[in-house]
């Protein structure tokens, strides 16, 4: 079940968890990124399946609980209209998810590990290992969607970090009705960047026909395993 977590008023969270001294030292070096033109797509795709991630609110599952892949022409045209993505990247040996093929290569291989210490991260050297988006009109109000970080480098507030970064590009916008899509598991994240329950008490409804039989003047059709609505024509004897 969704549930919208929201952040109303004039001003951002100014309370978070301090981080420990081991969360500190566990952080590995990273790029965060504002710029759409620094995510590869098909990186994007695989994050998204590293993190068993949906696009979907509701995904269809095969028999090991992982959900379905993310289609990636939907995936590109979700970047190009997105109003604010942020992505994270860190160099590849921190990122043993991503690069299990190709432990021992990379800036270690041509001149020892000192190397990859003096060399900052960029989004040419690294790996794609953290993304979040925000959608918006622009004017008013934004949702944020999608924030993940792969499993090997989670609760090392990297998470965090993408959130904050969003939260400031929409308040220096002058946006400051910001919800966030979540899930029950995920409300715990989102109360510690800020988030609490809408003060209007406002409840998140998603559209979904499941029902096999359309309405009178409907037409259904099945697409990728899921059913979708046709809705007929506009005519003089439609009343809205």
């Amino acid at each position: 079940m969704a549930v919208v977590a929201t952040v109303h008023g004039g001003y951002l969270p100014s309370k978070f968890r301090h981080k420990t001294l081991s969360e500190i030292k566990a952080t590995p070096p990273i790029f965060i990124s504002t710029n759409p033109k620094d995510i590869n797509p098909n990186h994007l795709k695989n994050l998204y399946s590293l993190c068993n991630h949906s696009s979907h609110r509701f995904p269809k599952l095969n028999s090991e609980g992982r959900v379905e892949p993310v289609d990636i022409n939907k995936l590109k045209k979700a970047l190009l209209h997105s109003y604010v993505v942020v992505s994270v990247f860190t160099r590849p040996e921190f990122a043993p998810d991503l690069v299990q093929s190709r432990v021992g290569s990379g800036l270690t291989g041509i001149g020892g590990d000192w190397i990859g210490k003096v060399v900052p991260v960029t989004p040419g050297n690294g790996e794609l290992v953290g993304f979040g988006r925000a959608v918006s009109d622009c004017g008013l109000t934004a949702a944020i969607y999608d924030v993940m970080v792969i499993p090997s480098l989670r609760r090392r507030g990297i998470g965090r970090k993408i959130v904050q970064r969003i939260l400031r590009i929409l308040a220096n916008r002058d946006i400051y009705d910001i919800a966030a899509l979540c899930s029950d598991q995920e409300k715990l994240f989102f109360r510690a960047c800020g988030f609490g329950d809408d003060v209007l008490a406002s409840t998140t409804m998603m559209y979904t026909r499941s029902t096999a039989t359309p309405s009178e003047g409907e037409q259904m059709v099945t697409c990728a395993g899921r059913k979708l609505l046709l809705v007929p024509s506009v005519s003089g004897n439609l009343k809205i």
